[in-house]
């Protein structure tokens, strides 16, 4: 499961916001929770955590969506809606780039999977780790540490 090359491109469905990886991400992810169910209007939601300094909007201007709270930050393009990225307050060091955003993701796999708990009945994947909820923060460091080591030539 080796990242594609970098830097890394993707951008919305019609092309008006694209942005720009220029690192190795942290982590993949699929999110089944029924808020991601439903901004995904899928079974659940693909996500690649980047480093925040690594990650920039390169054209347009996206706009906030889904649910409007302090903490989450859902940025959508303003013309399409597509869904690209979503950034966290305070920052917690990476942002989570929604994986078919990007314009060559035929090397994603999900490394983690969370809130199985409300998984649709026949969704899966072939995720290492799997949670009902969302992995303890102490389990963070292992999860990235063993994730760089699946992805490292």
């Amino acid at each position: 499961m080796n990242p594609g090359q970098l830097p890394m491109e993707g951008g919305c469905r019609c092309g008006a916001v694209r942005f720009r990886v220029d690192a190795a991400p942290l982590l993949t992810m699929a999110c089944h929770c029924t808020g991601c169910q439903r901004m995904t209007a899928s079974a659940f939601s693909l996500s690649v955590a980047v480093p925040t300094a690594a990650f920039d909007v390169t054209a347009g201007e996206t706009v906030i969506g889904g649910l409007h709270g302090a903490q989450l930050h859902h940025h959508h393009c303003d013309r399409c809606k597509s869904w690209l990225f979503t950034r966290i307050d305070p920052d917690p060091g990476f942002v989570n780039v929604r994986a078919t955003m990007l314009d060559d993701a035929c090397w994603y796999v999900p490394f983690v999977e969370t809130f199985t708990s409300e998984a649709l009945p026949w969704a899966s994947t072939p995720a290492r780790h799997s949670y009902a909820g969302f992995p303890p923060m102490e389990q963070f460091p292992a999860l990235l540490a063993e994730y760089a080591g699946s992805t490292s030539a």
